[in-house]
């Protein structure tokens, strides 16, 4: 997987117990009672950190920092990282040491606070690796996500609030006391006309 060059620290527990544990010689799971418990052999600091995609967890000297073992983990739940059957506060991890050795150890923490910590630092970084990987699928193609429909279905309507600034101005109305003007005007033309009358004034031809 990509990985980038900036790492960020994940989870810190300060008191973490490393225990040999038999080989496992059927499919069932692992079993902390098997591990001889009273006898762990080693104790120290585990720091869970992320660069790119990839966790890693490590265990280291609590005073000095140095590193005694540390578990690369590409995915989770994994053979990286596996819980066992019979406790919350105990796990078995895959330790490389770079030059392509691995071996399973048990760890184990006192508290079970710490023990949740751990399980749940590593569930929400590859929460996160699963959201990244949806992300770089849709930008590269885009067509392929879900599309938002627009369109009204059968039967919808659509309410517009309009605010309307100002009064509406009224079309102005007839006054009544010039309503007949132009009929007065008429009446008036038509009165005139009848009162003239030939030989009155008038030069006929």
């Amino acid at each position: 997987m990509e990985e980038s060059g900036y790492e960020s620290v994940l989870c810190v527990k300060p008191d973490v117990h490393v225990y040999r544990i038999p080989p496992r010689a059927t499919n069932r799971g692992y079993r902390a009672a098997e591990w001889q418990l009273d006898q762990p052999s080693w104790s120290g600091r585990l720091r869970i950190t992320a660069k790119g995609q990839m966790a890693y967890i490590k265990l280291e000297d609590r005073t000095s920092g140095e590193l005694f073992a540390q578990a690369p983990v590409d995915q989770f739940p994994g053979t990286a990282v596996e819980s066992v059957t019979d406790s919350s506060r105990y796990f078995v991890i895959r330790i490389e040491d770079g030059n392509g050795r691995r071996a399973f150890i048990g760890i184990g923490f006192g508290d079970r606070g710490d023990a949740f910590d751990f399980n749940v630092a590593l569930q929400d970084h590859f929460k996160w690796v699963k959201q990244q990987c949806e992300f770089a699928k849709q930008a590269q193609n885009p067509d392929q996500g879900p599309k938002l429909d627009l369109g009204f279905k059968e039967g919808q309507t659509i309410k517009l609030n309009i605010a309307v600034r100002g009064a509406p101005v009224p079309w102005p109305q007839p006054n009544p006391a010039t309503a007949d003007i132009w009929g007065d005007f008429t009446k008036s033309t038509g009165s005139t006309s009848s009162q003239t009358q030939p030989g009155t004034g008038w030069v006929q031809f």
